[in-house]
């Protein structure tokens, strides 16, 4: 008994130390309230402006934190804009003309260097502001880990190999997130974040008129906004959940089952695959939809940070210091 004692309390403690090896370079929410104490409230006072101004916004904010966290870590690379020494990120393929929220996320900066000059970092920055945005539609808040800092570099290329795409298939939509140490029921809940946001026709518009795995007349109903001819109607809109477009809930798996996805990519997550049987639960299971969601949002802020002395606090998130 003794030594079975033991051996469950040695497995108890190798968990706790894997555990607290995942997030050790990262800190708690409370990491600036010392060196910054408004700084959360300044960045949720600028996002709910934001958001209040265009709903769109919510989802722009979380997408350009996984954007960002995808491409050599949360790391604020993204909001780079390109130099003599490299070309950024914001005009690779996957973020050009579709990425946006910039604007947002230096109006944020720009109020915390008036409150704290060259202390929060916009890697953090966009990491909060993921999580204000979400919240306004409405949706529990989950803890944020701060203590990030940001890269002195960015590379269009691995924005354009690392981030999945909107054509991509189901094993391509794995691999992607595999590499970044994500299983494949954590993929299928991250790709939930399509419950809020919108599309551009160009991202779909193979989706509604060469695949088959469709609804005929939902299919139908997005070919009004999003003409066959390519460069016609290219920036036009859809909401990635045609049933609550505006609440951060588990209505986006409930119109894959209904074969309602907007994009390509997004309907491969229920295409008599592997991964049906994981959109059926979360389309029955808003609670666990949620709670998984939050579980796996806060993993992929742990993606590679800078911490410590590593990178720079940017006083301007798109240039170098």
């Amino acid at each position: 008994m003794a030594s079975f004692s033991f051996s469950i309390c040695s497995s108890f403690l190798i968990i706790l130390f894997l555990l607290g090896r995942v997030s050790a370079n990262l800190s708690n929410e409370y990491f600036y309230s010392a060196s910054c104490p408004k700084a959360l409230n300044i960045i949720q006072r600028e996002v709910r402006k934001a958001v209040a101004k265009e709903p769109r916004m919510g989802g722009s904010l979380l997408r350009l934190h996984f954007h960002d966290c995808f491409v050599n870590g949360c790391d604020a690379s993204v909001l780079l804009d390109d130099t003599t020494n490299f070309i950024g990120e914001k005009n690779a393929a996957p973020n050009k003309d579709s990425v946006r929220g910039y604007d947002v996320i230096d109006k944020i900066k720009e109020e915390l260097e008036k409150e704290c000059p060259g202390v929060v970092s916009c890697a953090d920055i966009l990491a909060v502001a993921a999580r204000d945005s979400v919240a306004l539609f409405p949706f529990p808040t989950w803890r944020v880990e701060l203590g990030r800092r940001d890269s002195r570099t960015a590379s269009a290329n691995n924005a354009t190999t690392d981030l999945p795409s909107p054509i991509s298939n189901l094993t391509g939509l794995i691999s992607s997130f595999s590499r970044k140490g994500f299983t494949t029921q954590e993929m299928v809940v991250l790709s939930g974040a399509h419950t809020i946001g919108k599309a551009r026709c160009l991202s779909f518009r193979d989706h509604i008129y060469n695949d088959t795995n469709i609804n005929p007349f939902f299919a139908t109903s997005l070919k009004r906004k999003c003409p066959r001819k390519a460069g016609d109607g290219d920036s036009k809109l859809a909401p990635l959940d045609v049933t609550t477009k505006n609440t951060f809930d588990n209505n986006y798996f409930r119109d894959l089952v209904n074969k309602k996805g907007v994009l390509h990519s997004d309907q491969q997550l229920f295409n008599n695959g592997p991964t049906d049987n994981l959109v059926r639960l979360y389309s029955r299971s808003p609670q666990l939809f949620l709670k998984d969601f939050s579980k796996a949002i806060v993993k992929m802020g742990r993606l590679s940070p800078l911490t410590g002395s590593a990178g720079e606090i940017r006083r301007k998130c798109s240039k170098r210091n």
